[in-house]
């Protein structure tokens, strides 16, 4: 137990199996759907209907494996943090443009999926470039960028925590009392669990708020098994079961975004180091970053092997940390045995997709929301002069604004449409361009107002 009040476990200490367990549940059912969310909207969208459900197990799969390769290191390859992997949203839109320009020529379902692999497998190496240059591009990768990147994945992840309370995207209920009550219920006891002094409660706030919130949802009529008898007993992973393609055309917006995700795992690591109470600066963390992204990239590459979409390293799960006090890196192998089990076994996830929507909401709104925090946090570890204060309102303001009306880039081209889709994304770049390009001010707000 770590002397520090806000951890229960250090990263290098070993819960028991019991409280590695219950950790690692709630960090699943935390990332949980947005693993398989961006299988379900690209499949839903370019008709795989038939593929949907062995795409969903491999992204579990590889989401496991890609944890314990992120979290145990192999020589320079991870960040040795609770760094769980899954799917990446920053990808969707650049894929479903090539695999509707796949479409549109005629292509099958498999040559569809097999385009959308091999520029997948083929853009990981730019993410695996990028990695081994990381510490040489000091000024890109500051606690400024960094903490604008996190403040984004946090208010965009919010959008996600809200709509799931309110019933889910294309529910029929959407923001009906029944909802909206039920996903209050869970959040209440998740906070009042979280304020305890006692710091078991803590740590199983977040499992004890969803098992309640879905006994609740079973009486409510909410809950459903039903789609468990059409799920099949074993998913094989097949390495390219559906071939290998490319397509220069379709490639540049997702090389765009590899090169942009290497950012957005930067700010992911950094927030999950400060979380572990790491240092956030030196030399130390730089080789935590690099090895991060570098497995980031290597995962990626992998995940378009086993027929899933780019892997990154999820924000959800550093809202867990921080709200549960765990940060033994121990955990992080329960976590990967798990999703690879889900994986292997879809009925097992089939259950947890069950969970409804609210409930997940419910848990997941004050978790998202801590992120953003902790992004608010890194900025305000440093003098925030007019030069940073400039470089914050122009990122969070394009990024947040492009989350808020997406439809204010509609006419753009194509190419500068996916890249500025992603609110992370815009801000990022927004942010790296300004740290460059604007000049440095010694001079902060505190000072000048003094003369």
């Amino acid at each position: 137990m770590n002397k520090n009040s806000e951890i229960l476990f250090a990263l290098h200490d070993k819960p028991n199996i019991q409280q590695s367990l219950t950790s690692a549940l709630q960090h699943i059912l935390a990332c949980f759907v947005g693993i398989i969310t961006p299988t379900l909207i690209i499949g839903s969208a370019l008709g795989l209907t038939a593929e949907i459900p062995y795409l969903i197990s491999m992204a579990l799969f590889i989401s496991g494996i890609s944890t314990f390769i992120q979290a145990k290191t192999f020589g320079p390859v991870g960040c040795g943090l609770i760094a769980v992997q899954g799917t990446s949203f920053a990808f969707v839109s650049a894929l479903l443009v090539a695999g509707f320009a796949v479409k549109a020529k005629g292509g099958s379902n498999e040559e569809i999926l097999a385009t959308m692999y091999g520029i997948c497998f083929v853009g990981a190496f730019i993410e695996i470039i990028v990695s081994q240059f990381v510490d040489k591009v000091k000024r890109i990768i500051t606690p400024l960028t960094t903490g604008i990147v996190i403040t984004t994945i946090g208010i965009s992840l919010i959008k996600v925590g809200i709509t799931d309370l309110a019933g889910g995207y294309g529910s029929e209920s959407f923001g009906n009392i029944e909802n909206l009550g039920l996903g209050v219920f869970v959040l209440i006891i998740i906070i009042g669990m979280n304020v305890s002094k006692n710091p078991w409660i803590r740590l199983s706030a977040i499992m004890t708020g969803m098992i309640a919130g879905t006994t609740v949802a079973y009486f409510m009529g909410l809950l459903s098994f039903d789609g468990l008898i059409a799920l099949p007993s074993v998913s094989v992973p097949v390495p390219f079961k559906y071939g290998f393609a490319f397509d220069w055309e379709v490639f540049v917006p997702v090389a765009l975004i590899y090169f942009l995700t290497a950012l957005e795992t930067s700010g992911d690591i950094t927030a999950n180091s400060l979380f572990c109470g790491l240092p956030i600066k030196g030399k130390e963390y730089f080789t935590r970053i690099k090895g991060g992204i570098l497995a980031d990239g290597l995962n990626s590459a992998l995940a378009a092997i086993f027929n899933t979409f780019p892997n990154t390293t999820f924000g959800q799960n550093n809202a867990v940390i921080q709200m549960t006090g765990v940060t033994s890196r121990h955990v992080a192998f329960y976590i990967a045995g798990l999703l690879v089990l889900l994986g292997l076994f879809p009925v097992v996830g089939g259950v947890l997709q069950a969970i409804p929507k609210p409930v997940l909401g419910g848990a997941t709104l004050v978790m998202f929301a801590t992120i953003a925090v902790a992004g608010i946090k890194i900025l305000g570890s440093e003098p925030i002069d007019r030069r940073k204060s400039l470089i914050i309102a122009t990122s969070l303001g394009a990024g947040l604004g492009v989350l808020m009306v997406p439809n204010a880039i509609e006419s753009l081209p194509p190419l500068l449409k996916n890249i500025l889709s992603s609110a992370v994304t815009t801000a990022g770049f927004i942010a790296i361009i300004m740290s460059v390009v604007v000049p440095e001010n010694t001079k902060t707000f505190g000072e000048e107002s003094t003369k």
